[in-house]
């Protein structure tokens, strides 16, 4: 399955909706997508409603981007995860870290 990437900027907020699945083939381009947003020192939210799969490959993807903008000043939230990516960042501890959420705040 392909991914999809759609952004919305504003002032000091980047909103991001990722949609298919984030996997070993997937991620480099999510990565390339999300990591010039990261450092631009805003707060960047990516709702992952419609990620349906998600693997290890993925968490990386996420881990970096959470260094990157913690490093220029900004934050990151992770909104609309399903249960089962809910258990992923859980089981890993990535969930005491990086803030997620199963339920949007607003957004695209």
């Amino acid at each position: 399955m392909n991914l999809a990437v759609d952004t919305k900027k504003n002032d000091h907020v980047v909103e991001v909706k990722v949609a298919g699945e984030i996997d070993v083939h997937t991620a480099p381009a999510l990565r390339d997508e999300l990591m010039p947003l990261a450092e631009e020192g805003k707060d960047l939210k990516v709702c992952l409603k419609d990620v349906a799969y998600m693997d290890s490959t993925g968490l990386g993807v996420f881990v970096g981007i959470y260094k990157a903008v913690n490093r220029t000043g900004g934050s990151l939230v992770l909104e609309n995860l399903s249960e089962r990516l809910i258990r992923l960042f859980d089981i890993t501890g990535l969930k005491d870290i990086i803030d997620i959420s199963g339920k949007s705040e607003g957004g695209l």
